[in-house]
């Protein structure tokens, strides 16, 4: 396939996916999109085709999204404030309060539940992306959503 046709049918999930990591940071996810597709052109000879295409671009935008926030530490030398719901969602009360607790959420319950809501990636995917199991990616993705219930039920949304 070729790159113009792999950013065509992938870049909108690698957005929303990023989106999702972001708390809904328009320029960064598509900073960080665009990004993601320059390191694939320019890796593309590690890309061996034993996972699929969505599953490595996934991995690459981790791996981006981890050094973005590395940096931010770094210049802010303190935790990162709350980051904006995306506007989208913002009008949609329950939605938003969703998207709240699950940023609350800790790694990786946050990214595990962000995956599997945002791409259509299956539990062995999401294990290949952490270098664990299908059986790993599913338990942790249950317990991420169990975590979650206590979270909305704690604020009195559920």
């Amino acid at each position: 396939m070729r790159q113009e046709e792999q950013y065509k049918e992938y870049a909108d999930r690698v957005y929303k996916y990023l989106m999702s990591l972001s708390g809904g940071n328009n320029s960064l996810s598509e900073e960080l999109t665009q990004e993601t597709f320059f390191r694939a052109i320019t890796h593309a000879e590690s890309f061996d085709g034993r996972v699929q295409m969505i599953t490595w671009l996934c991995a690459i935008v981790k791996n981006l999204y981890i050094s973005h926030l590395r940096r931010e530490k770094r210049r802010e030398d303190c935790e990162p404030e709350d980051i904006p719901v995306d506007t989208d969602i913002s009008g949609r009360m329950e939605q938003r309060d969703i998207y709240k607790a699950v940023h609350r959420l800790p790694e990786p319950y946050r990214e595990i539940v962000l995956l599997k809501i945002h791409t259509d990636m299956s539990f062995a995917e999401i294990g290949e992306i952490f270098g664990k199991s299908e059986t790993w990616a599913r338990v942790t993705f249950f317990r991420g959503k169990e975590r979650l219930r206590e979270i909305l039920k704690g604020e009195d949304i559920l």
